[in-house]
Parts: C-alpha cells; structure tokens; sequence
C-alpha cells in the first residue's frame, strides 16, 4: 500500500525546480513551459543561486530563455558571483536573450562582480551590436568599474585594436564618450592607444577631442 501511494505521490516542489533548471540548462523550451504549467518556480535557484533563466542564458538557449521571460523570470536576478540574465547576455553578445531581457526590464545601471555595466565586458570582448544594443537603450557609456576602466578604456587596454574595437570605439564616441577621461593611473584613452599602436583608435580619438595625451 505505502508503494503505491508513493507512486501516486504528486512530484515535489524541489523536484519540478530541479528538473525546471535541468530543462534550462539544456535548452529543451518544451520542458520548461510544461514544468512551469505543474507549479515549478520560475526564478528558483540551484546552490550558486542560479536561476533557471540565468542557466538558459549560460548556453544561449534563446527559446528556453524567451519562455522563462514570458512567464515572468526575473531578468535582473543575481547569482553567487553577481551574474544576472541581463548583464550575462550583455558581456557575452547573446544578442536576442538581451534584446529580451531589456524588453522585460532590465537595469541598465546593475553591475557585475567587477563593479562594471553590461556595456563594459561587451565593449572589450568586441560585442559590435551588443554595444551598439545597450548603448541604444540609454546604459551610461562612461561608467568607471572597480578596475577604475570605462567601457572606452577596455576597448584599447584589453583588446587588438582590429576591427571590431575600433567599431566599438567608434560606437563610444559617437554617443558622447568622454575620450578624455583617464585610468586610476591617470593614463589617456589616447596613450594608451598610442601604446599599442593603435592607429585607427588614435585618429579616432583625436577627432574626437582627445588632445596629445
């Protein structure tokens, strides 16, 4: 008798969240609005405080990100190490997942562990129309992260100054970046480029005001 009840024993609510976030993780869309509908929670979280949103996002599973939005998923939800949906699509040019996220609500102005936007990490790891999507919808193009860097200076300090940087700087500039604004060193967006020899970056910046550093 005690078998039998345990096999007709309504799955647990750990149990849909576990399965809801395993779903996320591989992308399986069909999974997710099904466990959703048995009362799985949309933002639960996992020991890292991942939510299955964030899991989705991880791997780029637009069609299982796209359903947990639709159902009200927490795009702004942090993680252990300070990740969110949005400012994890941002940093890793997971286009349509952020075009989403921003749609549901993103803040523009929440930061990742390093005290940096969205925008920043897009900016360095040469993410032309993520830049060109969060600088659109209106995310502060001279923020300073804790590393005391605007998404400008990672452009050059952390990049190869090839062609999708100097797009990127380009992008910057011409919505109003302050080229002038230096490093906790006090080193110029300019010097540094001219450090690197940079050219394209430096006429660019020259152009823009940036002065002989």
């Amino acid at each position: 008798m005690s078998m039998l009840m345990g096999m007709v024993m309504p799955v647990s609510a750990a149990s849909l969240d576990e399965r809801l976030h395993r779903a996320a993780e591989k992308g399986d869309a069909s999974a997710v609005r099904a466990l959703l509908g048995q009362g799985a929670q949309v933002d639960a979280r996992d020991a890292a405080k991942v939510t299955p949103l964030l899991a989705a996002t991880h791997h780029n599973h637009v069609e299982a990100a796209l359903a947990l939005i639709q159902a009200g998923a927490d795009v702004n939800a942090k993680d252990a190490i300070q990740d969110s949906p949005y400012l994890y699509a941002g940093a890793r040019g997971h286009l349509e997942i952020l075009r989403a996220t921003l749609a549901a609500g993103a803040d523009l102005k929440s930061t990742n562990r390093y005290g940096g936007t969205a925008l920043i990490p897009a900016a360095e790891r040469g993410h032309v129309e993520t830049v060109a999507t969060l600088i659109a919808a209106g995310v502060d193009v001279d923020h300073v992260n804790n590393l005391q860097w605007t998404a400008l200076l990672e452009a050059i300090i952390l990049a190869d100054g090839g062609p999708r940087h100097v797009e990127i700087v380009r992008q910057l500039i011409a919505a109003g970046a302050d080229v002038t604004l230096p490093d906790g060193e006090g080193v110029s967006p300019l010097q540094h480029a001219r450090q690197r020899g940079y050219r394209e970056i430096e006429t660019l910046l020259l152009a823009a005001g940036a002065g002989q550093g």
